[in-house]
């Protein structure tokens, strides 16, 4: 169990038509309670998806009964029809689960650019509602049910020692970069909890995680992630015992999107410390971790030191070239200007690639979650249309 392994939630994945072949395309989380805490964070793409518009309207009471998220079409860049789209999913929902629109937030993922086939969307939340339920059974379908090129569900949980746990399920395999990546993820909680420190756990935890993944550069248009508590555990966690298992569930999702992100063959963490400032070395880590010339090196396993310093030397952040070193794999292949190793000693033969830029200078640090630039990339989202 994931979603539902918290106590107080409900869930449900379905085949709406949404999608072709009877695929899984709709899904529906439900907050019993006795709590309906909720918070979120979503894209910072100027073009926001009508979903993500609705949902961050909605969360301005930081409460939720619900969330239904369908795959199958993203509802962005769909104009004034597609957010009445939006509020008429949020009404359906309401009325059978006798609440409110406002406690329900929508997510949606796929295509861009068209609008939703509105009476097999809005027929497939009334089965989901009736196929509410618990379970490992209910919580794969529901992962199941965001997917788009993704080519397994992605879902985590954890509990803490005096009872309490968090879950949830994620989606994505591209468009991932900072700002979230391109995908939607739900996580849920039973802990008692406040909308104020719900709310920062949740940043602090998804400023760590989601938001450190970085496979293209790609900013989607509808990235969510939201997160639920139900207070049904009765256990009251300190913010920081909240925020490290947000954290730890959060990371194990993003680490099996970067597993699933389109044509990877290398996972890499690229870090950067001495840092003067954590800002900078975020945009360190970003640069090189975006860099094509670094990423095409690292799909044929090549040490080429020369690119990522090319890269980080880009950077509009403080650098002093005679205090930069940079390791792979183990190996410090460059250091204090000049070359420190020959680059044929680093092994670049495996899956897993750690790179570390040191830059001299401060305590600031951060890691980078990306991949390689593969052929398998290239093809795949030249043929992407669903």
């Amino acid at each position: 169990m994931t979603v539902t392994q918290p106590k107080g939630f409900r869930a449900a994945g379905v085949a709406a038509g949404i999608k072709a072949e009877g695929k899984l395309d709709l899904a529906l989380v439900v907050n019993d309670g006795p709590l309906q805490v909720a918070a979120g964070v979503f894209t910072r793409n100027v073009i926001k998806a009508a979903p993500v518009l609705w949902s961050q309207e909605v969360l301005k009471q930081q409460r939720l009964k619900a969330v239904v998220l369908n795959s199958g079409g993203a509802n962005a860049a769909t104009g004034p029809g597609g957010f009445q789209d939006t509020h008429k999913t949020a009404e359906k929902v309401a009325e059978l689960l006798e609440a409110g629109a406002i406690e329900v937030a929508v997510c949606s993922t796929g295509l861009i650019g068209e609008r939703l086939p509105m009476d097999a969307l809005l027929s497939g939340v009334d089965t989901a509602v009736r196929e509410l339920g618990t379970g490992a059974e209910t919580d794969l379908a529901t992962a199941t049910a965001v997917m788009t090129t993704d080519s397994k569900p992605k879902q985590a949980v954890a509990k803490h020692e005096s009872g309490w746990s968090v879950g949830g399920f994620a989606k994505g395999a591209g468009m991932l970069a900072p700002n979230l990546a391109t995908m939607l993820s739900v996580l849920t909680t039973d802990a008692v909890v406040s909308p104020e420190v719900l709310d920062r756990a949740l940043r602090a935890a998804t400023g760590l995680t989601f938001d450190r993944l970085d496979v293209d550069g790609g900013t989607s248009t509808n990235d969510t992630v939201l997160v639920l508590a139900s207070g049904a555990s009765g256990v009251e966690p300190s913010e920081t015992e909240l925020t490290e298992l947000l954290t730890t569930v959060s990371l194990d999702l993003v680490l099996q999107l970067r597993a699933d992100s389109e044509g990877a063959t290398k996972y890499v963490d690229v870090t950067v410390t001495g840092a003067a400032s954590e800002a900078d070395a975020i945009a360190v880590g970003r640069t090189i971790a975006e860099d094509n010339l670094v990423k095409t090196a690292l799909f044929g396993s090549d040490p080429n030191w020369g690119r990522i310093a090319m890269a980080l030397g880009r950077v509009p952040a403080e650098i002093d070239p005679e205090k930069v070193s940079i390791t792979i794999n183990g190996v410090t292949l460059f250091a204090k200007g000049t070359t420190a190793t020959d680059r044929s000693e680093a092994d670049l033969s495996g899956r897993d690639i750690t790179i570390v830029v040191d830059l001299g200078l401060g305590e600031g640090e951060a890691t980078i979650y990306t991949t390689d630039l593969s052929h398998a990339y290239v093809e795949e989202n030249s043929a992407y249309s669903s």
